[in-house]
Formats: C-alpha cells, structure tokens, sequence
C-alpha cells in the first residue's frame, strides 16, 4: 500500500504542477459557460451551485455538449468522464462503473451499489435502469458514497439524469439520421406554454440493423440490431413566484435483436469460434412455448411516472417533495453457449415496480445552509429464468466441455463443420425410440425490499472562504426474499434430480425469508476557497451496499428446501481531496481518493449458470482524476482528463484461493480522453463545429476471480463529428462517425455459459457513421 500511495502523491504533485489552475468540468458546455460564467450550474446538494463549489467529485455534462460530442447512448458518457465506466450489454443489463466498483446483478435479491436517478428519484434496480438519454438538461455524475444526499444505493457514486424542463414560449426542434448499418434515427421536441403553465413533448425513436451476422434459419434478425422508442411528456405548474410543480411521465421500450454471445471453442460452418466472425446461435425450437419468444432479443417496456414540488415559504426557507413510479417489464431470449447446439438456451424475464416518497426541508442565509427530510422507497420485483435444453445434446456437450465421461464415446459437440454431432445421442441412446427428449425447468428469485430513512445535512459558512459541512442518514430496511423453482427429472439419466447439476426443484412451493437491518451513515465536507475562482476540498464519506437475504434451494433427504445465506452488508468509507477552478481561460479539477471496502460483495458464477453473492473480505482502492479544459479562442476549446485507479480485493488467508489480490470487475487501471471544440461563426448566419475525441482504457477484466483470457487489453478509440449550421442556427447538418479505425474489442466476456465451462464472448461495436440534419423553430 505504501508503494500506491507514493505513487498517488507523485502522480497528483505532477498534475498540480501542469495545470496551474483547474476548473471542476472538463467537458464543459461553451454555450452554458458564456451564460454562467464559466460554470456549468448543479443541484448535486439539492440545491442549484456552481460545479466548483461542491466539495465533492462532480462531472457535469450539458444536454448540449453530448450533442456536441456526440453522446447519444448511456454507455458512451463513460468515454469522457474519468471514472466512469459503463458496459451496456443490453439494455436489460448495463453494468455501471464508478472508480472501478461496478453494480450489475439482475437479482431481485441483491442491492445495488450505484444509483441511478432520473429526474430526482432512484431507478436503480438494474433491469429497470435503463434510460434513454434524449432531451436531457444535464447528466451529473458524483463520485464517492453520498447517502445524506442520493440514498444508500450510491455506495460509490450517483448518475443524476435531469430532462429538459417546459419554458415559456413556443419553441420545438426536429432531427432525423441515418447510418451504416441502416441506423435510422427521429428525434425532436415541442415546447408551449405561458410563464404560469407550460408543457413539452419530446421523443426519440432509434432503429438499427445488427452488427453480427447470424447463420441461424431460425433467426430473423441479425445480432445486435436496436429498435427503440422513448416518449416524454412534462408539465410544469408556476401559479406563483413561489410555487413550481412539474409533472413528467416517460415511456421506453426496446425490441433490440439477440446479443452476440459467441463461443471460442465451439465452431460454426463458417469456421472456428471467433467472437469478431459470423455466429450460429440456433437458440431453441420450443423456445416461443418455454421462453416465451420465437426469437432471440429483448423485449422490454418502462413505464415512469414523477411529481415534483417545490414551495418558498419565506426567502431562504423551501419545501421540496419527489415522488416516483416505475414499472418495468422485460423478457430476453439469449443462446448462453454461443453455438448452433439445443444445448444452453435460456431467457430472463425481469418484472417490478418501485415507488419513491421524499419531503425535504433546506434553508439558506450567508452563513448557514441546511436541509432536513425523509424518504420511503418500495420496490418488488422478480427475476425468472426458463431453460431449454435436448437432453442428449446437453449431456454430450457437458461432458465435453468439462472432460467427463462421454455418454456415447468418441463423439463430440460440434464437429469443426460446424454440424451438431451431439444431436445423435438420443437416438443413439435410446435405440431410436426416440430422436429428440426436450427438456426444460425454470427458477425465480423474488425481492420485496422497503427502506425508510431520516437525513440531515447542514453547511456552516464561518468566513467567506471557509464551508464545513456534516450530514447523515438513518436508515432502516425491510428485505423480504422468496425463491421458486421447477426443476424435472431427465428422462436419460433418471437417477438425477435434475438436467442441470445443482438446480433444484423446490415442489410447487415458494420459499420466503426476511430480515430487517439499520444504518447510520455519514459524510463530512470542507472547502476553502483561495480565491474567488480556485477552491480546494476534502471529504469524508461513509457508503453501505445493503446486506443479501439470498436464499435458493438445497437438497435435503432427495427433497428440496430452503437455503438461506445472509451475505452481510458491504461497508466503505471513502476519503478524498482536490483542488477545482478556474483561472483565465484554464479551468478544471484535480482529486485523489482513497476508498476501504469491509464485506466486499462479490457475484459469483455457478456451474449451473446461475450467480450468487459472496463475501470476498476487504478490499481497497486509490485513484487520481484530472480533468482540464482550455479556451483557446472564442472558437476553440481544448478538453482532456485522466483517472489512474490502483484497487482490488485485498490479500488474505481467508479468500486466498478465490478472490485475494483480484482486481474489480471492468476496473481499468488507466482511462483518459482529450480532444477539441471548433465553433467557428463564418458568414451570413452560417456556422462551422467540429469535436473530434479520442478515448483511451486500460486492460479489464470481466470476471472475478480474474482470468487473462477473459479480459481485454488496452483500447484506443477515435470519434468525430462535424457539420454546419445556417439561418442562424435554425437548420443543422452534422456527420457523425464513432470508432473510426474498425477497432476490434470486447464488450464482455464470462457470461452464463462460462458456468458451464463454455466462456462466450461479446463483440463491441465496430465503425458507425451517419448524418443528421436538424430543424429548430
């Protein structure tokens, strides 16, 4: 540890040396800097202030500047904010990635440890997190545990996503594009009202043909094509100064095609296994009776409903409440071995709903700012997960795949033409009795998890350079589990309870356990100004990833019961300081932390297929981020940052042989972007910009324990995009290309079917280029 510290303290000494003075966001919106002089605003405390006034790690980002660069994906924010990593393997599953702590698990069981929150109230289940990212007024993400301020869910850090807000006046836009891969893109907005009344109506449909060709006949659609729709309508209600009140609900749903889960070792008539090659993912025959689609892909819808109002009882004194609805609804169909054998053939059905109730009382004067309120969040929700198989092609392929004995021998899985050898066993088993023996049995684990809490935080202003800030929240939680499964016998190998060794059928009964839990966490902030431009902070920072009531099921005298595992709570507290502002056209920040996990949960995958929580012990993680932004002339700005991250799962006696000495799932050591902005005004209301970025991340790897051969070495990323605007900014014609060399990556790799010794892999997306025009009124 001493050897990362130095390292940390060499590193941030260099940093303070280059850049002389550092402003909080590196990315910062041009447009919204001319307007706020030089600061993009935040409500990262619950209140509006300047970025670099929050004593906290902060990136910002304007709804304008991701047009600018080029963001119109979750995932993509991640190449320009050090620290943040996310992994969008579907949107059913992103894995969101903050200083290297990722919060991905689709069980209904288990906490999360990022919260997403979208237009103030958590939506951080992770089938239900998905949000289109259109019609934004900013994304804020803040780094480091912050309880007091976005719930028990930001273990590490927080997205906040707030969606533009109806105005005054009559005003709209409308884009459409189009791309490689047929990408089809329509997005716009309306926007009317009086200063009392006003509303806004905004969309985005998005359609795209699949990157990975499938040779399956039984699959419409290449892998990986997008066809996705999202719609918002808002209100907002000002009858007077002192009253707002607005009223959002969104709708989002998905029809993407199948994800690309590719084996290595299984071939297909195309060739060996090659994850960047042509895929046979046959998926199942039976798969519209026992998946519940004919094709592989996801099928999901969101329904969002938020309520937000804000009343000024006297100046300085507010009353703020949030309230929230979600409902999710998905099932995807995915082939877990990557090849054309009826072999691993499963689908996730992911169905839930989350409420969320928050008063908050704040409080300003120049000395003091306070906030006190409460919070109630409910949620129930289930993952189930069917399961298809041919039983001879399964026992076959197993037994290949694990070195076992083979039921018939000298016969393989896949022969190197890519033809199902396996599929013979039954016959050959049986005698011809029969050719065929589907099976199929499904699990479900449910999760009705309830937290109450009290939070109080205060900023005491002695002078006017000087604020320290306290604050904590009580927490009490109420996590009820239940577990259901029906697993057959197999009709080849009857003395089995099941197919799939370790699942178990738990007869026609769903088990149930709950527990209640209690919390206190805390936070402590400082931040003293130099100047009225320059600001440096520290703070301290307790998180709490929430204990797992996991509970499946056992065999017990050849009958299936309850098996209760109390994963305890994942505790951190976080430590860090920095330095952010701005000094003539120089802005940008600097920030080391250092983070100390106790109970680290990590998810581990079965033999079966399926994950479960374990503790992995204690583990610890030191980082440095820079970001900086120069304007270099009133058409030029130059932005760059950097995050070094040294963390990992301590070494210890305990979890030697699993887990001691892993680094995190997806955690890059290093990451960094830097690029520039052209804004060029040319003549008669024409105007010329360009962004182009590159992007750089460091090896990762997919699964702990680690593994070389699931990782992915170094990437280097080059995105663009240029175009013109004329009339004064009414008309836009902008191109757009993103991993402009071709680069071949992983997305991820690991997956269901490495619990079965039969690893799969997920190609990133190649090059992907287009054109919009854009029409504003």
């Amino acid at each position: 540890m001493t050897n990362r510290i130095s390292f940390a303290v060499l590193l941030a000494t260099t940093a303070f040396v280059s850049v002389p003075a550092v402003a909080q966001n590196a990315l910062q919106d041009p447009a919204a800097s001319e307007g706020q002089g030089g600061d993009i605003i935040v409500t990262a405390q619950k209140i509006e202030q300047r970025a670099k006034d929050v004593p906290i790690t902060i990136s910002a980002l304007t709804g304008q500047r991701m047009a600018e660069i080029g963001v119109s994906d979750l995932d993509e924010l991640s190449n320009y904010i050090p620290g943040l990593n996310i992994q969008e393997q579907s949107a059913n599953n992103p894995g969101i990635v903050i200083r290297g702590i990722t919060s991905d698990s689709g069980s209904s069981q288990q906490g999360p440890r990022v919260t997403l929150y979208y237009n103030g109230v958590d939506i951080s289940r992770s089938r239900g997190s998905y949000q289109a990212i259109y019609d934004l007024e900013r994304v804020e993400v803040i780094k480091g545990p912050q309880a007091t301020l976005f719930g028990t869910a930001s273990a590490v850090g927080a997205i906040s996503m707030t969606s533009a807000r109806p105005r005054e006046g009559f005003s709209g836009a409308l884009t459409a594009g189009y791309g490689n891969y047929d990408a089809t893109l329509v997005s716009g907005f309306i926007n009317a009202g009086s200063d009392t009344v006003a509303g806004r109506i905004a969309f985005e449909w998005k359609k795209r043909d699949g990157y990975v060709e499938n040779l399956s006949p039984r699959q419409e659609d290449e892998l990986y094509s997008q066809d996705q729709l999202g719609v918002r309508a808002s209100l907002r209600f000002t009858p007077t100064d002192a009253l707002t009140v607005d009223l959002i609900g969104t709708y989002d749903q998905q029809r993407n095609g199948g994800t690309p889960f590719i084996s290595r070792v299984l071939p297909t008539e195309a060739g060996p296994g090659n994850p960047f090659g042509k895929a046979h993912l046959g998926g199942s025959p039976l798969s519209a009776q026992v998946l519940g689609e004919d094709q592989l892909g996801l099928n999901r819808e969101v329904y969002d409903v938020n309520l937000t109002a804000s009343y000024e009882f006297a100046p300085g004194l507010t009353f703020t409440t949030v309230n929230g609805y979600r409902h999710f609804d998905s099932r995807e169909v995915f082939d877990a071995d990557g090849s054309a054998a009826w072999f691993l053939e499963f689908a996730e059905i992911a169905k839930g709903w989350q409420a969320s109730h928050e008063g908050r009382f704040s409080y300003t004067d120049p000395q003091w700012r306070a906030s006190v309120g409460w919070n109630v969040f409910v949620e129930d929700n289930l993952q189930n997960v069917p399961f298809s198989s041919e039983e001879g092609t399964f026992l076959q392929c197993a037994s290949v795949l694990q070195g076992a004995t083979r039921p018939i021998p000298g016969l393989g899985c896949i022969n190197a033409a890519g033809v199902v050898t396996a599929s013979q066993v039954t016959a050959l088993a049986t005698r011809g009795a029969a050719t065929q023996i589907p099976y199929s049995s499904v699990f479900e684990n449910q999760g009705q998890n309830d937290s109450y809490s009290m939070f109080a935080d205060a900023t005491w202003i002695p002078a006017p350079a000087l604020e320290i800030t306290a604050g904590a929240r009580l927490l009490i939680e109420q996590r009820k589990s239940g577990f259901f499964a029906r697993v057959p016998r197999p009709v080849l190998n009857p003395g089995a309870t099941s197919l799939v060794p370790g699942q178990v059928d738990t007869g026609g009964q769903t088990f149930t356990a709950q527990r209640s839990y209690a919390a206190v966490l805390p936070r402590f902030n400082v931040l003293y100004r130099l100047n009225s431009d320059v600001n440096v902070f520290g703070t301290i920072s307790k998180g709490r990833r929430s204990p797992v009531v996991q509970l499946n099921a056992r065999l017990a005298i050849g009958r299936g019961v309850p098996n209760l595992q109390l994963v305890p709570e994942e505790n951190v507290w976080n430590y860090e300081a920095g330095l952010k502002g701005a000094i003539g056209p120089v802005s940008g920040s600097l920030g080391v932390y250092y983070q100390k996990y106790d109970g680290f949960q990590v998810s581990v995958l079965q033999p079966n297929g399926t994950s479960l929580t374990q503790s992995a012990g204690t583990a610890s993680n030191l980082g440095v981020e820079a970001e900086l932004n120069v304007r270099a002339g009133s058409w030029l700005n130059l932005f760059g940052n950097v995050g070094y991250i040294d963390g990992g799962i301590d070494e210890n006696e305990r979890f030697a042989s699993t887990f001691s000495g892993a680094r995190f799932r997806l955690q890059p050591e290093w990451q960094a972007a830097a690029g520039f902005t052209i804004d060029a005004p040319l003549s008669g209301g024409v105007r010329f910009f360009a962004t182009p970025t590159v992007t750089y991340r460091s090896r990762i790897f997919f699964e702990v324990p680690n593994n070389i051969a699931l990782s992915q070495g170094p990437v280097t990323l080059i995105n663009a995009r240029a175009g013109v605007s004329f009339a004064d900014d009414r008309f836009e014609l902008a191109g757009f290309v993103r991993n402009a060399t071709n680069k071949r990556y992983l997305l991820d790799a690991g997956n269901t079917g490495g619990g079965f010794r039969t690893p799969t892999f997920i190609p990133a997306e190649p090059r992907f280029y287009g054109a919009q025009l854009t029409a504003r009124f």
